[in-house]
């Protein structure tokens, strides 16, 4: 009898701690599901995030007039959205949409095709793209716009920027630029320039000289800022 009531207890005993083991595990295998299911729910919210960045880029010509070339641009996933002044021509403005593209790691891209309308002292429409490759710490950028003046259709023009640049360390860059630009006169098609660039957490500031062969190069200073 004595024996038989140890036994019972036993197994009593027994299912119980199996009966815990059982509920703790289901409880373990739930957390690392929620666990696990976290990161998408991340990448969704950083997907739909906004970036913004404001850039003011001032040219001081000789013999000329001195402007600012200011640029807004907002990001939201494939959404990029762009507007510019003195850009295409003084006193004119222009307003952008694009889808932004990009991939890859050790060669990381860029792509950004738009379409924009330009209004003001110059008026039209304007296909356009910007993109960039970064490979060690290399970087080719360029962007573009070919303008269809309505206005006068002998004064529509390709304009371009592109950089090569060099960044040894996260902070600094130096390196070659060109502009084709009808914002001012010049002799040269295509100006040539070097660039030298300082950031620090959201700011860059960077400094062009077009055409320092000449007596009186362009110097552009440019100041951004990203957030």
């Amino acid at each position: 009898m004595g024996t038989t009531m140890i036994s019972m207890n036993m197994i009593r005993l027994t299912g119980t701690i199996a009966l815990a083991v059982a509920l703790a595990s289901a409880q373990t295998q739930g957390q690392t599901t929620a666990t696990n299911a976290l990161p998408p729910v991340i990448e969704e919210a950083d997907e739909a995030a906004w970036s913004f960045s404001v850039s003011a880029y001032t040219y001081f010509v000789p013999d000329d007039r001195d402007y600012v070339q200011p640029t807004f641009t907002a990001d939201r996933g494939w959404l990029h959205l762009e507007a510019r002044y003195n850009y295409e021509a003084l006193d004119t403005g222009s307003a952008w949409i694009g889808y932004n593209f990009g991939g890859g790691e050790k060669l990381a891209w860029e792509l950004t095709p738009m379409v924009g309308g330009v209004f003001g002292d110059t008026s039209g429409v304007a296909p356009g793209y910007k993109g960039s490759l970064s490979w060690w710490k290399l970087e080719p950028y360029s962007e573009g716009e070919y303008v269809f003046d309505t206005g006068n259709s002998s004064d529509s023009f390709f304009y371009n920027w592109s950089e090569l640049t060099l960044s040894p360390v996260d902070w600094f860059r130096f390196g070659l630029v060109t502009q084709r630009t009808r914002l001012y006169e010049t002799d040269r098609d295509i100006q040539r320039g070097v660039l030298v660039g300082f950031s620090y957490k959201m700011v860059d500031l960077n400094t062009i000289v077009f055409n320092p062969d000449e007596d009186k190069p362009t110097i552009v200073i440019a100041l951004g800022l990203t957030f």
